[in-house]
């Protein structure tokens, strides 16, 4: 019987199977609201067999967005459009989640079509790009104000109505960002983090703003909604951000209520060598669960059924989560499960491809 096909319990939510869709930045919203292609691109994972859909990266407030293209969750007239896509998803099966993002110093920056580097405010940029210190991404990035105690804890707020938001507009499930290089992860990270105050220093007090914004969210949303956390588990740099770091972090958020730990690495320090191959991240997320008692979500590089069965089948991780193979063939779970000899359904507009052939009429 196939583990990768096989139901996951998420507090009150169950996933059919253990495959997600990771979240995709698309680069393709207009002041931070979804349009027809969110809809499309989205939809389409779910009709392909996902058993979990992520949105991309979602601005909890608009100087929060990675580019000025991002999509957003700041205002309430961004959650009609958004309740099209979850009603489209669950209508498939699938269970529609929404990653809370604040981008931090990488704000205001470029989408990857149009160069890189920042946006300055006269081009749709903005200026109030912020961090836990003072210390921009690298020389073509935003230079980002140190956030004081008033906007670490507006940050804290703009997650928890984000998350308001995100239960109204029909999102079964959050994913915190706290990975990437983003704002949150700019607070774990020694490199970025130069703080001397409650939120700096030793890790108890670089942890504290990620702490603080999954209560945030904990004390708004139902007992019976999963809350998953997105972590890089190194920054792959001397001197940052660690792998027994992460495990220490991950027991502390699965007591503060985190029910799984997506776990990714670096984004956090530019030019660092990331030695890239299938399943690179794999062993972090089998160190992070084994070492914290957690369940975990693995992502990096995972293209193959067999792949994917084996890092469920072997306890490396509790659920896979793929991106770029998912763009290349979004119904990838359905041929995945038909290799496997696992049951599923193919929905019956597209039951004539089965692999197995059409059925008899």
């Amino acid at each position: 019987m196939s583990q990768l096909f096989s139901p996951l319990s998420l507090r009150g939510v169950t996933l059919r199977n253990r495959v997600g869709v990771s979240p995709m930045c698309q680069y393709s919203s207009r002041d931070g609201f979804a349009t027809d292609w969110h809809l499309v691109h989205l939809g389409q994972f779910a009709v392909g067999g996902a058993g979990l859909v992520f949105t991309e990266a979602t601005a909890v407030v608009p100087e929060g967005r990675i580019s000025p293209q991002d999509l957003g969750i700041w205002d309430d007239a961004q959650v009609p459009m958004l309740q099209r896509i979850t009603s489209f998803i669950e209508a498939q099966g699938a269970v529609p989640g929404m990653q809370l993002a604040h981008a931090g110093r990488k704000a205001s920056t470029q989408r990857p079509w149009d160069g890189h580097g920042l946006v300055p405010p006269d081009a749709g940029g903005w200026s109030n790009v912020m961090a836990p210190s003072a210390i921009a991404f690298s020389p073509n990035y935003p230079q980002p104000h140190a956030l004081t105690l008033e906007g670490i804890a507006a940050v804290v707020d703009a997650f928890r109505g984000a998350a308001v938001r995100a239960m109204a507009a029909g999102f079964r499930l959050i994913e915190v960002h706290a990975a990437h290089g983003y704002l949150l992860h700019q607070f774990l990270s020694p490199l970025s983090n130069h703080r001397d105050d409650a939120y700096g220093g030793p890790l108890a007090h670089r942890a504290r703003l990620c702490l603080d914004v999954l209560a945030a969210i904990r004390a708004v949303v139902p007992d019976a909604m999963p809350v998953v956390v997105r972590i890089s588990a190194t920054d792959w740099a001397d001197a940052g951000w660690t792998v027994e770091e992460s495990i220490q972090l991950a027991a502390r958020l699965k007591d503060a209520g985190a029910d799984m730990i997506d776990v990714s690495s670096g984004g956090l320090a530019s030019g660092v060598h990331v030695p890239i191959g299938p399943g690179y991240q794999v062993p972090f997320a089998r160190q992070v669960r084994h070492g914290a008692g957690v369940t975990t979500a693995s992502v990096g590089l995972i293209t193959d059924a067999a792949q994917a069965e084996q890092i469920v089948r072997d306890g490396d991780a509790d659920m896979v989560l793929l991106a770029r193979e998912l763009l290349r063939q979004p119904h990838w779970p359905l041929l995945a499960a038909h290799a496997l000899g696992a049951p599923v359904s193919w929905p019956e507009q597209y039951e004539r491809a089965h692999p197995a052939g059409p059925p008899k009429r």
